[in-house]
């Protein structure tokens, strides 16, 4: 076998490898929930030099974190037991911090058979967490934040006018408007593999948003992000909707290459721009790991953090200087 020959063997083995450990879903495995203070000291390698990569916050197959602020300054955790973890329930639980870093795991757990919880403080002061469960988003509601009452019917449903067939909508955030409206962005799930490039995962994903005056009934307003392009490869996920430093209000999400930010300004989304990675495409690789997974954002003091979730291992912060 002549040396062309074995070099080009050599080079489809490493594609094949760089696509074949590619973490394309979001949910990590543990026998029992952890309770939580950093333990790791090597750093994961961050390629965006705004975002500064740290360590573990939740140890253990969690994932899909999402954060309210209490009363008395502390911040709440909320996050899922990853589906693959063999005899779950679809656990969500919570953890406490005051500084970002260190979280204390709260005993019991928040919910079941709930995936993808999105937490919103209501003007009364009492919590309405909104949820996938049978492939919808449902809702529920806690005057501390800790028990939860089902409310009746279904927030969002798979229909919708883009003549899309959903197998799930899920995954959904949401912002209160200076109207004081609602704005939520969520995930739709199509049943088939983005066309036009072979990509690891089976089927695509995208944003749809709607709005509500009351969190209950909704009005779907159509397309956020389509992801069916040559940047974002069919897959957009782990959505979050945030107000930034400059006021301006910004969906998050991620993607295979990592995390990017869209400015939401007047009932339209900007062009998402990528603006975090823990590794970069290279001609060899296309779809690199580890894969940041989905983003959610917090202010401790002048410090803002983003919480990402990393398969199996559990979810991480980055720092950001201002």
């Amino acid at each position: 076998m002549n040396k062309i020959l074995l070099t080009a063997i050599a080079v489809l083995v490493l594609v094949g490898i760089g696509v074949g450990v590619f973490f394309a879903q979001k949910n990590m495995d543990t026998s029992s929930p952890a309770t939580t203070t950093q333990t790791e000291t090597t750093k994961p390698r961050a390629t965006n030099g705004s975002w500064v990569a740290g360590n573990v916050a939740v140890s253990g197959n969690y994932a899909d974190a999402d954060i309210v602020t209490l009363s008395d300054g502390r911040k709440r955790m909320y996050y899922s037991i990853e589906p693959e973890v063999k005899g779950n329930n679809l656990e969500v639980y919570s953890s406490l911090s005051s500084d970002g870093i260190t979280w204390t795991q709260e005993p019991g757990t928040r919910r079941t058979m709930s995936t993808f919880p999105d937490v919103v403080t209501l003007p009364n002061k009492t919590f309405r967490m909104y949820f996938q469960n049978s492939g919808v988003i449902k809702s529920a509601l806690s005057s501390d934040g800790l028990v939860w009452n089902d409310e009746s019917g279904v927030r969002i449903d798979k229909n919708n006018d883009l003549s899309l067939v959903f197998d799930n909508v899920a995954a959904p955030t949401l912002i209160l408007k200076d109207d004081g409206t609602y704005a939520m962005v969520y995930r739709g799930t199509i049943n088939t593999p983005y066309v036009g490039e072979k990509v690891p995962n089976q089927n695509t994903q995208l944003f749809l948003w709607a709005t509500s005056a009351d969190g209950l009934s909704w009005v779907k307003q159509g397309l956020a992000i389509d992801s069916r392009n040559t940047t974002l490869y069919g897959l957009a996920d782990g959505p979050e909707l945030f107000t930034w430093e400059d006021g301006t209000i910004k969906l998050s999400f991620w993607s295979y290459t990592g995390v990017y930010w869209s400015d939401f300004t007047a009932g339209a989304f900007s062009t998402p721009e990528k603006v975090f990675a823990l590794a970069e495409s290279t001609q060899m690789i296309k779809f690199p790991t580890p894969t940041p997974g989905d983003p959610v954002y917090a202010k401790f003091g002048s410090a803002w953090y983003m919480y990402y979730g990393l398969h199996e291992k559990g979810i991480y912060y980055a720092t950001h200087s201002l």
